[in-house]
């Protein structure tokens, strides 16, 4: 099941590495919780495809071209760790950016429940639930 998810979140990421941010909106809960950690801009929880909605077209506005791409993903119980990189030119400014962090899904049979944003290596694996 872990290796299923880590593919299904794969083909998501492959997607959205050309532009494609509709991919996998259709596994996304009925409440679905999008939890952006501080420190990102639009910080916070946003809940269900409206909430998800209303964080996407603030997220897309900013930005001239922006793609985000899977580096590596690792399965976690319910949940799929992913370390990605964002590229960006900023509209209005034109400004090339480049930004990794972790993304945590989580899943509840075939569903996506939530996503976690999240900077640092060792929080996002605490998000999906491993102790050290």
């Amino acid at each position: 099941m872990a290796e299923d998810r880590v593919e299904t979140v794969r083909s998501i990421y492959e997607a959205w590495a050309k532009g494609d941010f509709t991919a996998g909106v259709e596994l996304h809960d009925p409440l679905i919780l999008l939890v952006q950690s501080e420190g990102f801009p639009e910080s916070g929880a946003y809940l269900g495809p409206e909430g998800m909605n209303r964080y996407m077209r603030t997220f897309l506005e900013a930005w001239e071209q922006v793609t985000i791409e899977a580096d590596e993903l690792t399965g976690v119980g319910d949940c799929v760790v992913a370390e990605v990189t964002q590229r960006g030119v900023g509209r209005g400014s034109a400004a090339e950016t480049e930004f990794a962090y972790f993304q945590v899904w989580t899943f509840r049979g075939e569903s996506v429940i939530r996503i976690d944003v999240i900077r640092e290596r060792d929080d996002a694996f605490r998000a999906a639930g491993v102790t050290e």
